[in-house]
């Protein structure tokens, strides 16, 4: 039986229930955000996520023109806000992506475990506008996990294992909350150069 090929189908991002809410609060949320801040406001880096969240994949802000040489048919894609904050497709991609490179051409063919690690609310809200803080916070986490590799490696005989991870950072919670954490993947155990040939 034949496959017939996919229908490519845009999503209709200005009709989603988030669109909505953005869109019909977001200058009013500014305006509150700049008089309970004493004239801070909105840092402005969240709100040009906001504001370019709004035009992701609409037509009308933009479109590349793709067309087929053999059938002559003409396709138009909307621009994307490539937005790291909170744009479902955007980040969707984005981590999409990333697991693919990381499955690809980073993690060894080996056990890895998924480890979360959560923060005190008053630190979330530290990190989220030190990055500086909020890197010193990740490096010392990592450590002590491949730090208790290491020991628990050395218990079991073996002195010099080494292991490695790779972790996300991610800035907000299931609610658009902001909730910085750390999801990390660390290969479930320690690598050893062997002693007969030299390899790893």
């Amino acid at each position: 039986m034949a496959c017939t090929p996919g229908l490519y189908r845009p999503r209709n991002a200005e009709h989603t229930v988030l669109h909505a809410v953005i869109r019909e609060h977001l200058d009013a949320f500014v305006r509150e955000a700049q008089e309970r801040g004493e004239g801070s406001g909105l840092p402005q880096f969240v709100e040009q996520e906001f504001r370019e969240f709004l035009t992701c994949g609409i037509l009308s802000y933009g479109v590349a023109r793709l067309r087929c040489e053999g059938c002559g048919l003409d396709h138009l894609l909307p621009f994307s806000c490539k937005g790291r904050g909170f744009c479902p497709s955007c980040g969707g991609r984005r981590m999409t992506e990333r697991a693919a490179h990381l499955v690809d051409a980073v993690l060894p063919r080996v056990p890895v475990r998924q480890w979360v690690m959560s923060l005190p609310h008053g630190l979330r809200y530290l990190l989220a506008w030190d990055h500086g803080l909020c890197r010193m916070v990740l490096g010392v986490y990592a450590q002590t996990r491949l730090g208790w590799q290491r020991r628990r490696a050395r218990r079991l005989g073996v002195p010099n294992g080494r292991s490695g991870s790779v972790t996300v950072i991610q800035r907000f919670g299931g609610g658009l909350n902001l909730n910085v954490h750390f999801h990390t993947l660390l290969l479930d155990g320690v690598f050893t150069m062997a002693a007969e040939d030299g390899g790893a």
